[in-house]
């Protein structure tokens, strides 16, 4: 059985923080390729409206990153995990009537649909940006717009295309490669900053109100691009459960700071180069033009790693929504044999590659993207912090009002943010749309698919179980059937024993539960449930990953043969049409927990909903 390799309590203090600068803060660790850069192609760099858009910037990773995930969402782990669902475990716990719960969880299925659709965006934007600084090379200023696109692309598939062989190879690296994009971030930044050291008071929060006032609508629709400085926030909380909470805060403490700086000096750059058209690039080939070339190979290095982190992220959440049954059961391959958090669905990551592709295909520049990024990003955010009022409400009461003023706070910026949807940003929503109406229609429909199967109770299929098995025909061996609990008696099995007289000498109802810890497995033995029959229940973690054939063999069972069910759904309604089409393509219970295709019997049943 796989097991979560943690830290021992004696790690050091660097160890965390250097694997959370790699794990956790790729996406909003290179947000300055692209966010000054899109704000000022929208507003002359005067000193005033510099000072005033860096204000926001500073002010807006402090509020909505610092306070809002780092202090409130992160004191809400539920049982040391994070993430949207876990917000929903929570939520499920403090809550008393159903309506309320029913809230929880659209807003939970609309975060995480929102955070899947950023998913896609943020590998686009990050490649795109960071393939546009060659650019700035001396000699291939005039390279064309269809090559940079073919390089982001070429990127993009050898990073997708090698998910399959795992990252726990190469994860080492991840962490000092991004140290170093920080060094290089706060000491470029430092050292601009130097030459107009007044470019500081941009951490007054006045010169962002004086802003807001001064350009009033303007100044409204900048909010819709300050927010891609907090790109990637969400990571902060959603990777608590592999990292743990202090690792993840002390990181951010250092990326903070070197954020902090490398604004500054975007922002002093800016306003003695009005005339830049990149301000990162511009700045560091500026200061250093012998060093830009390693600087651009750095940035694309950096660049990839944040879209690996958000790749794993994503594979990290649909894997949850697997195990929480809110999503169906796509194949998933572990790819290492000691990291339970290195895993590989491949319908995820070719959909991601495509919708990847398409969008840079669609969008062709940085600037561009820009335009239409960020509203999945906020609203994401702004249900999380809708969720954590309702928790606050409830628990840590006098959290209550903070929470309540970044709501409102997080609402401002995902209305800016919806002035970018005639720009392209409807497409966020288009890619979120699709797993939103892929986990409704299958909860749903589980729910129907249940209701119409019409199992049994223990209690009365023993009844003509005993009178079966008494006669005396019974096969030698054991077999096994697959039910969700071995209370409850699906038709299959009905329809195998009762019907068929198909009966072992040793039946043996299989269960797996999915306990609200996020890791440990035990198991349930009940014999004697009625002559030749017990039950046998696996008790796993949410996260838990483990082999079912494993936990037979050590508890002595040797199958001769499984049986599961297979429903043949027929329907005229388009939308269980849709259901039908996404059991019949998606893995079955057996195919997903991978049990021996040669011990494995199907038993059809056929029904109308």
């Amino acid at each position: 059985m796989r097991q979560l390799i943690r830290p021992a309590p004696g790690e050091k203090y660097w160890g965390g923080v250097i694997k959370s600068m790699g794990l956790v803060f790729g996406d909003i660790g290179t947000s300055p390729i692209y966010t000054l850069t899109v704000i000022i192609a929208l507003n002359r760099p005067t000193p005033d409206n510099v000072l005033g858009i860096i204000s926001l910037i500073i002010w807006t990773l402090i509020i909505l990153v610092s306070v809002q995930y780092g202090w409130l969402a992160m004191s809400l782990g539920y049982k040391g995990q994070g993430g949207g669902i876990m917000l929903r475990e929570t939520l499920v716990r403090v809550m008393k009537t159903g309506r309320s719960v029913s809230v929880a969880g659209a807003l939970t299925y609309l975060g995480v649909s929102l955070l899947l659709g950023d998913g896609v965006i943020t590998p686009a934007i990050s490649i795109l940006s960071a393939v546009e600084g060659i650019l700035l090379i001396p000699g291939l200023e005039h390279v064309g717009q269809n090559y940079l696109i073919l390089a982001a692309c070429i990127i993009a598939i050898a990073l997708f295309s090698i998910q399959y062989r795992g990252t726990d190879k190469v994860a080492w690296t991840f962490g000092p490669v991004m140290v170093f994009w920080f060094a290089v971030l706060a000491l470029s930044g430092l050292y601009s900053l130097l030459s107009m050291p007044e470019i500081c008071r941009a951490v007054n929060p006045a010169y962002a109100v004086d802003f807001l006032l001064r350009n009033g609508f303007t100044g409204f629709i900048v909010l819709s691009e300050v927010i891609l400085c907090a790109t990637g926030a969400e990571a902060m909380f959603a990777d608590m459960g592999h990292l743990g909470r202090w690792p993840i805060l002390r990181a951010w403490m250092f990326v903070f700071f070197a954020l902090l700086l490398n604004y500054l000096g975007q922002g002093s750059f800016a306003i003695q180069h009005p005339e830049a058209k990149n301000m990162l690039f511009s700045m560091v080939q500026h200061q250093a033009p012998p060093l830009y070339i390693p600087f651009l190979v750095l940035t694309i290095a950096a660049t990839i790693i944040a879209s690996q982190a958000m790749i794993s992220g994503v594979f990290s959440i649909v894997y949850q929504g697997i195990t929480t049954r809110i999503m169906p059961m796509f194949r998933v391959n572990y790819t290492s044999s000691e990291l339970q958090s290195q895993i590989y669905i491949s319908a995820v990551n070719w959909f991601l590659l495509i919708s990847v592709i398409f969008v840079i295909m669609i969008f062709r520049e940085s600037t561009n993207l820009a335009a239409a990024y960020g509203l999945a990003v906020m609203g994401s955010m702004t249900t999380t912090t809708m969720m954590m009022v309702i928790i606050f409400s409830h628990v840590q009461k006098w959290k209550l009002p903070l929470a309540a003023a970044i709501c409102v706070i997080d609402f401002l910026y995902l209305f800016s943010t919806l002035t970018k949807l005639p720009h392209g940003a409807y497409w966020s929503l288009i890619i979120a749309a699709i797993p939103l109406a892929t986990m409704l229609i299958y909860m749903k429909g589980q729910k129907v698919l249940f209701g119409s199967l019409r199992p049994l109770d223990i209690e009365t299929f023993l009844v003509g179980y005993e009178q079966v098995y008494a006669k005396g025909r019974n096969i030698a061996g054991t077999a096994l059937f697959f039910t969700r609990s071995w209370r409850i008696v699906p038709p299959y099995v009905i329809h195998c024993i009762l019907r068929s007289n198909i009966i072992y000498e040793r039946n043996i109802f299989i269960s797996i539960t999915r306990t609200d810890e996020p890791f440990g497995c035990q198991v349930k033995w009940r014999k004697g449930v009625g002559t030749g029959l017990e039950g046998f229940e696996i008790l796993a973690g949410y996260r838990e990953v483990f082999d079912v054939e494993e936990i037979l063999s050590s508890n002595g069972i040797e199958e001769k043969v499984i049986f599961y069910g297979i429903e043949d759904i027929v329907t005229a309604n388009p939308v269980w049409h849709i259901f039908s089409f996404i059991k019949r393509n998606t893995p079955n219970f057996v195919q997903f927990y991978k049990l021996p295709p040669a011990k494995l019997q199907g038993i059809v049943t056929r029904l109308e909903i």
